[in-house]
């Protein structure tokens, strides 16, 4: 049985945080965090005044250079982006700013024709991820007087589709966060912080670079115009939408990431979108006061992503870009957009359930195939079937899950799963993405090699890694129940946004005994379950998902338990602490 242990901590640093004002309890947390007594107040109050300029990232002021003169011009300028959120999100950030910038730099140009600023998104299952053969030739089709392409959220691995389109005289400038191949492609401007950038922003997602990117050109534009009022109001979309992709694409939570979510989260009901704020009222049934990075998280993000996955992204992006003056249409597509993530947790209940069954114990690596079709598949639900099986794997190894050869790879902490897809480059038609996680295409008739090379490439990783210590998991404190109140609460709270970097504290409580009756289940269906217990101090314990263990628990109601959990503050029937419980086990 896995023992639940307190996370080792440097006593000296908690020590210094105690003696900086915090309480003990949360002098542990932070430190656990690498959080120092003079980051105190930027940790606890992210300030959007506080983010870098935008010249700071590399690349930055050339692009925007470029950019001006083919808006200065009323050129055709293309946004190629992607169909996650992450990809829509920095299309939208991209597109809202040409579009206003054009529009007050020549307010005579958009007269009587159409704004010559055109979004466009690869369709994930004909063409695949970025600037393929297939989605620049519908791009060209679509936009046969294209003078410029300005990627977001990718092509820095596109080189000899950027040749081609440079050789038939339009340029390209690059906007990417993923990482580069051996060759950069021959593009008018790179951006991209895996390519160059200060420590404090390479971990930026791609619509936090196209997010700087984009106040480099509206400061251009002011001084070129002389016009100080340029974009004024647009920024806090703009944020908003950079916030949102930060946590989708699960990146760090420190320093500039940060800053981008907490104050996207903060200034939400002012800043987002309209067609965001009817996609939270439509999916949470609630107001938007006090968010959290759930929010983004588990509401937001997976609904824009469902679309994209099941469909062209089309709708998303159209909701993200829906002007403040069309409410009703911003409620119907927040409705549609909400139906395509109905229908992705469906799909994906039947898939990961057809992939389990695949799974072949103790492989170096999980290479899960299916036929187009399988009634219970669907390709652009890959990924996160793919990590779904990760999750469920002991020990974890890289999972690949493919339809018709073209899907997505997901791998745990120590592995590089895009330098395994690169070992078999041979084999693919294209692969792209992050050490963790990345997207490839098979060659046809090619599956068996391709599997060969990527597991012997895992097997060479798996023997770099540290060794593995299953027999523990680490916690961020053990408390009593004199510990649980609504102030130590509030102070956890006041550490959000949670996410990647700053995981949301876990703690151990032992031996707590039910009270009698005190098992109930929640919900209309029972989904959820409800613990109460006989320490008079300790509020009841609530465990999402639960319901169906109703049974087991009471069957040893009568033993204490060990409760692994987390803290947070309910505002349901009056403020108060609620213990959410992430495992329990009887003390035998």
């Amino acid at each position: 049985m896995i023992e639940w242990q307190e996370r080792p901590v440097d006593a000296k640093a908690v020590a210094d945080l105690a003696a900086a004002g915090a309480s003990p309890l949360m002098a542990r947390l932070l430190a656990l965090r690498g959080i120092e007594p003079e980051g105190l107040e930027k940790f606890f109050s992210p300030d959007w005044r506080d983010l870098a300029a935008p010249r700071e990232l590399p690349g930055v002021e050339n692009a925007a250079k470029i950019i001006y003169s083919y808006l200065a011009r009323d050129e055709r300028i293309v946004v190629f982006g992607d169909y996650d959120c992450d990809g829509l999100c920095a299309t939208a950030i991209m597109t809202l700013a040409l579009r206003r910038i054009r529009a007050e730099i020549a307010p005579g140009l958009v007269k009587g024709k159409e704004q010559n600023i055109f979004p466009f998104l690869p369709e994930r299952l004909g063409e695949g991820y970025g600037l393929t053969d297939g989605s620049v030739a519908r791009m060209l089709s679509k936009n046969p007087d294209v003078k410029l392409v300005v990627t977001v959220d990718n092509g820095v691995n596109a080189v000899e589709q950027i040749e081609a389109l440079k050789q038939n005289g339009i340029e390209v400038v690059v906007t990417d966060h993923h990482l580069r191949g051996e060759t950069l492609p021959a593009a008018a401007a790179i951006v991209n912080p895996k390519v160059e950038a200060p420590r404090h922003l390479q971990d930026l997602c791609g619509a936090a670079v196209a997010y700087f990117l984009a106040n480099e050109l509206v400061e251009i534009a002011r001084q070129k115009s002389s016009q100080a009022t340029i974009a004024k109001g647009l920024g806090g979309t703009l944020f908003t939408l950079a916030g949102l992709a930060t946590v989708t694409d699960i990146m760090p939570l420190s320093e500039q990431n940060r800053i981008f979510v907490a104050e996207a989260l903060r200034h939400f009901p002012r800043w987002a979108p309209i067609g965001l704020r009817e996609l939270h009222a439509h999916a949470a049934r609630t107001g938007v006061e006090a968010m959290s990075s759930k929010d983004f998280g588990f509401l937001l993000g997976p609904r824009i992503n469902a679309v994209g996955r099941l469909d062209s992204g089309d709708k998303a992006l159209e909701l993200l870009l829906c002007p403040e003056c069309e409410r009703e249409r911003s409620r119907t597509l927040a409705i549609d957009v909400d139906l395509y993530n109905s229908q992705r947790r469906q799909i994906e209940q039947r898939m990961s359930e057809a992939a389990m069954a695949q799974i072949v114990p103790g492989a170096p690596a999980q290479i899960i195939a299916f036929d187009s079709d399988n009634p219970d598949v669907h390709p652009g639900v890959a990924g996160i079937v793919a990590s779904r099986i990760l999750e469920k794997l002991s020990p974890q190894v890289p999972v690949c899950v493919l339809v018709d050869g073209k899907g997505s790879s997901r791998a745990p902490a120590g592995y590089n799963v895009r330098d395994a897809l690169s070992s078999a480059d041979d084999e693919l038609l294209h692969y792209g993405g992050h050490a963790v996680a990345a997207g490839l295409a098979v060659k046809s008739g090619r599956l068996e090699e391709f599997k060969a090379i990527f597991t012997e490439a895992c097997v060479e990783q798996a023997a770099n890694l540290p060794p593995a210590d299953t027999g523990v998991r680490f916690v961020d404190a053990e408390l009593e129940p004199k510990d649980i109140t609504l102030d130590f609460a509030e102070d956890i709270a006041r550490m959000e946004p949670f996410g990647e970097g700053n995981s949301e504290p876990v703690f151990v409580l032992r031996n707590v005994n039910l009270a009698q009756g005190g098992v109930r289940q929640l919900g209309a269906t029972g989904n959820h379950l409800q613990l109460a217990f006989r320490e008079r101090n300790l509020p009841r314990a609530v465990w999402w998902g639960h319901g169906d263990m109703v049974e087991d628990i009471r069957a040893w109601s009568a033993s204490p338990y060990d409760l692994l959990f987390n803290l947070t503050v309910s505002e349901y029937g009056g403020r108060h602490v609620e213990i959410n419980l992430v495992d329990l086990r009887p003390v035998r």
